[in-house]
């Protein structure tokens, strides 16, 4: 179907921005009758799909709906509705659809076979103009004006290819991001226009983004990869009691600047939601595939071979031998060449410390730039999470990253995209809730 095929009389919806969120909706409200206008002030769709992943494009995770939603702290409940009518074996299947055969990855995250983002930018692309979607490249919006008086529709005025131009709309779906990936094209426009329409915006912040921080001696780890560790997040108001405000057991990666890798960056947006990072105290659990009992009984053990076996010798069975060194330098400097069967009972507690509880100092982050994703956003309670309508004005819909939604690495944040783009193309087409 064209644009011109698609009855004069129907709806007409704009979509702001051309991302996954944008062109699920796009797709939808077309399919379900609405003639639907896609503005994207890039040279071209998808950019930060193209960028995701490595340039594979890790589409969602392998599990289900209530798997999906466990990644998003205070969101889960919000987006349970949209997840949970279009969850992960639907994303596949959509994209088995269109032709993009997926593989899942020991991780659980789920890849086009080709490992070519492209191909799945391409495939939302197609199916939306398929759809009947008119598209509308390097056309910038400049404001957005909700009807009034004896204008009946909605204003959304832009510069397209440079020059002024108006578009009238029965209904406006934003899903324009947040401010991740700035070099993408997404740079918090859509803040404004919403708030300029009465909504609240949480402060955005970086989330799954690295860390700035640690000592000379994490530094000098820089391009290690630790396959499976467990971090935990405290307050520093010990009033709060010892439970961490977030815990996550993943892939971990020092560098020269602090800290990477999956679990460093999920943890990642809990701690820019406090005023000073500093202040949320980040621990390091480098073995949790061994209690720290059984630690203590391979330490303890005095007598006999294993007396004779060396501290870093040891340690080295749990972590590599450069982590391993920096830990018995760390304790003492003399635990480097230190048998067991002379290792103080003091020294053997710091070790421990060490492996199951190394507390790391985080100064900050590498902003925006570096973030996958932004937390903050438009306030959820302003949003109908069954249709993504907004509270505040009838016949506007916001979808995707600019909501104040966040997940974990792994395809989570790419799901919450296409299933709130979806329920939001499909209200918008009705103008009603489904």
């Amino acid at each position: 179907m064209t644009p011109a095929e698609i009855p004069s009389t129907a709806p007409h919806v704009v979509v702001v921005g051309a991302g996954a969120a944008g062109m699920m909706a796009a797709a939808e409200a077309a399919r379900a009758g609405a003639r639907v206008t896609l503005l994207e002030k890039n040279t071209k769709t998808g950019v930060k799909i193209l960028m995701s992943g490595g340039t594979r494009c890790n589409i969602t995770h392998d599990t289900d709906a209530k798997g999906i939603t466990q990644a998003f702290d205070h969101a889960k409940r919000f987006l349970q509705p949209s997840i949970g009518r279009f969850g992960p074996s639907d994303v596949i299947e959509m994209f088995h659809c269109l032709g993009v055969e997926t593989k899942r990855e020991e991780t659980g995250k789920i890849f086009p076979v080709s490992n070519r983002a492209v191909d799945v930018r391409d495939a939302l692309q197609r199916s939306m103009l398929d759809a009947g979607v008119r598209l509308e490249l390097r056309c910038s919006v400049k404001r957005i004006q909700p009807p009034s008086g004896d204008q009946s529709q909605w204003n959304i005025a832009t510069e397209l290819n440079g020059n002024p131009q108006t578009f009238l709309a029965d209904r406006v779906i934003v899903t324009t991001g947040g401010k991740s990936w700035p070099g993408c094209g997404t740079t918090g426009d859509g803040y404004d226009w919403l708030r300029a329409l009465g909504h609240t915006i949480v402060a955005p912040r970086p989330a799954l983004v690295p860390l700035v921080g640690g000592t000379e001696t994490t530094h000098a780890l820089s391009g290690l990869t630790l396959p499976d560790v467990n971090v935990s997040v405290f307050t520093s108001d010990h009033r709060s009691g010892k439970k961490p405000k977030v815990e996550r057991r993943s892939s971990w990666l020092f560098t020269h600047f602090g800290f990477s890798g999956p679990a460093a960056m999920d943890v990642s947006g809990v701690m820019t939601a406090y005023d000073r990072i500093q202040d949320a105290k980040m621990r390091l659990d480098l073995t949790p595939q061994i209690s720290e009992a059984e630690i203590r009984d391979v330490l303890s053990k005095r007598s006999g071979d294993a007396g004779k076996r060396t501290v870093v010798n040891t340690i080295q069975q749990w972590v590599p031998s450069r982590l391993a060194l920096a830990i018995c330098e760390q304790s003492h400097p003399a635990n480097v060449h230190c048998k067991l069967a002379e290792l103080p009972g003091k020294e053997c507690n710091l070790l421990i410390e060490k492996l199951k509880r190394w507390h790391l100092p985080v100064n900050g982050t590498r902003g925006f730039a570096k973030a996958e994703v932004t937390a903050g956003g438009v306030q959820l309670s302003e949003v109908d999470p069954r249709t993504m309508q907004s509270r505040v004005q009838d016949g506007l819909y916001i979808a995707g990253e600019i909501l104040d939604v966040d997940g974990w690495i792994g395809g989570y944040n790419f799901q919450a995209a296409f299933s709130t783009g979806r329920a939001a193309g499909r209200a918008a087409a009705h103008g009603h809730d489904t």
